[in-house]
């Protein structure tokens, strides 16, 4: 390949970038004010509607990386996005307020503690397509991920729904809410971004495949890193501007809701498509393994105080440097070899 194709792809990722946050604000906003017209309850526009809006650039990517061939680009960059979301987007929200950003403890307890469920669950359903379907075409630890596997994290999904639906059963919209909401302009806004964002991550998984097969890099790490962090920007909007609002609370929530729509919803949604996926499950547990120590930081560090202190955001990001460095040495020089050079 020669060094201008892979300036082209460079630019087009970065393109591609910009049109997601475009369409992702659109999508968001639209959403927003829906959900205020509608009059549905401040916890289900924030853990399900402003989560699963933003969380649609991963969607797509899962989605567009399935139908081309290349769902270990779209899986990692799941993975990814969910240690950035955790670690990058409340840093850069507590650091971008004066201040702490204030928790409580249904953030802590329900929201929190049902994330980690989901991430165990993911890795319970990985695990158990190693063992009940390992792929022995391969010449490392792989297993394919099935429909019926895929149904397991959709099933707590539907759960986590049902959850939100009892606790907001008693729910009284107020009339006021959603007054002077032009419903079907947003609706049009709406449509719109799902557009935008759809054509946008068509171009960006193509580009970051071609970068991947150019410097050897598994289609997983490059969903991991280059995928995660252009897909992420959705969230990182949404949370900051919750938090400069003062609306702390709601900017852990979008976060912690799109981690758990990302790892419930949209991998299984990619195997649903294709049918099975083999996956290099050497490959999948580090990353897995980095995701559960990034949830428990987060969940730490909002414990204390039930806040989310300037300190505390400085850690988070520090974490996240760490993280990136030893994907940067694991896969570019022989430093730390922990990651697979074959992947699946």
């Amino acid at each position: 390949m020669s060094e201008s194709v892979s300036a082209v792809d460079l630019g087009i990722v970065l393109v591609a970038t910009g049109a997601v946050w475009i369409g992702s604000t659109w999508l968001e906003s639209a959403s927003e004010r829906l959900s205020a017209y509608y009059g549905l309850p401040q916890v289900v526009q924030g853990s399900v509607v402003a989560a699963v809006g933003s969380s649609f650039p991963e969607l797509a990517t899962v989605v567009v990386s399935a139908l081309g061939g290349a769902l270990g680009i779209g899986t990692g960059a799941i993975v990814g996005s969910a240690i950035f979301n955790v670690l990058v987007i409340p840093a850069i929200a507590g650091l971008s307020t004066e201040g702490e950003i204030e928790a409580n403890r249904t953030l802590v307890y329900k929201e929190a503690q049902f994330y980690m469920l989901a991430v165990s669950a993911l890795v319970i359903t990985f695990a158990m397509a190693v063992i009940y379907n390992p792929d022995p075409s391969v010449d490392y630890i792989g297993g394919e991920l099935t429909r019926a596997l895929a149904v397991v994290p959709l099933a707590l999904y539907g759960l986590y729904l049902f959850i939100q639906a009892q606790d907001t059963a008693d729910h009284v919209a107020d009339p006021e809410t959603g007054a002077g909401v032009d419903a079907g302009r947003q609706w049009a806004f709406l449509l719109a971004g799902l557009l935008v964002i759809l054509v946008a991550v068509h171009q960006l998984v193509e580009a970051v495949e071609t970068i991947g097969l150019a410097v050897g890099v598994d289609d997983f790490v490059m969903g991991v890193t280059v995928a995660a962090g252009a897909t992420s920007l959705p969230d990182a909007l949404v949370s900051v501007r919750a938090a400069r609002d003062g609306r702390g609370v709601a900017s852990v929530a979008n976060v912690l809701g799109s981690n758990t729509f990302d790892l419930l919803v949209a991998i299984p949604v990619g195997v649903l498509i294709v049918g099975t996926w083999s996956f290099n499950f050497a490959l999948a547990v580090p990353m897995f393994a980095v995701l559960t120590l990034a949830t428990v930081l987060l969940f730490t560090v909002l414990r204390t105080d039930l806040a989310l202190s300037t300190a505390e955001s400085v850690v988070l990001l520090l974490a996240y440097a760490l993280f990136v460095g030893w994907v940067v040495l694991d896969t570019l020089t022989e430093v730390v070899s922990v990651l697979p050079a074959t992947g699946g």
